[in-house]
């Protein structure tokens, strides 16, 4: 579905019934080779080169160790991220898949999956990361350069939402050993795509074996009035920030 044709209703229904909606163009290509600019500099800042591949997911790529680089909050680091967080394109998709005008951020990290060597991640939920009493959080994923299968896109299990909360084994990163790589399904996307999934919706990604780095912005949102099943991933510098209307609850963290 594209940005300028898009029926918030009909974005709805897809990521109810499926778990996932993929919006074309919600950016021009433009726009997203800025950021992808942008946050390509915000890393190069860092003081450290570190390796954020989970353990679960550590394997050789063209014989060399996967690699992959992260940064939390990176509107922290670059002020264009921070306006991004509020563009009307994107909260108003945000508050068409949380069923409320209110969107509020948890937390944002950006990944690059490094050329021919770019980690993958296993299946699994986000859900044991931060658990919510009634599950109404979501994820963005902003694509800022085109994530064909070979450069280690998105992959999804449809409808894996409806299954609920699933049991994960936390050694190494939580994962699902009892999900095979193969039952997850290839979402490619083009630079200015945005991926909207439930956090509950069983998702995965592969190696990127391209010569270009694979770069993509997640952001974590959830509706203000769904509180924290226990205290989890709660160091977000930003969290509890207003994305679209407003907080019923007064309650700012957590």
């Amino acid at each position: 579905m594209t940005w300028e044709t898009a029926d918030l209703t009909a974005l709805a229904g897809h990521y109810g019934e499926h778990g996932y909606v993929l919006v074309k163009g919600l950016l021009s290509r433009e726009e997203a080779a800025a950021y992808r600019q942008c946050a390509h500099d915000a890393l190069a800042t860092l003081d450290d080169d570190e390796n954020a591949t989970w353990d679960s997911a550590a394997g050789i790529a063209a014989g060399t160790p996967t690699r992959l680089q992260h940064l939390h909050d990176v509107q922290f680091h670059a002020a264009a991220f921070s306006r991004l967080l509020t563009d009307e394109r994107f909260t108003r998709v945000a508050a068409a898949v949380l069923g409320g005008p209110n969107v509020q951020l948890h937390h944002t990290k950006l990944f690059v999956k490094p050329p021919e060597n770019g980690s993958p991640f296993p299946p699994h939920q986000d859900h044991p990361f931060f658990p919510h009493t009634h599950h109404r959080v979501g994820a963005a994923i902003f694509h800022l350069d085109d994530a064909p299968e070979e450069k280690g896109c998105v992959r999804i299990v449809p409808g894996s939402h409806r299954q609920g909360p699933l049991e994960h084994v936390e050694e190494g990163g939580h994962h699902l050993p009892d999900v095979p790589f193969d039952a997850t399904v290839p979402l490619p996307a083009e630079a200015g795509d945005v991926l909207f999934f439930s956090y509950l919706t069983v998702h995965a990604s592969g190696v990127n074996l391209s010569g270009e780095a694979r770069t993509t912005w997640l952001v974590q949102f959830r509706d203000p009035a769904d509180p924290p099943a226990i205290r989890a991933h709660d160091h977000s510098l930003g969290q509890g920030m207003m994305l679209a209307g407003v907080d019923p609850t007064g309650r700012r963290t957590g």
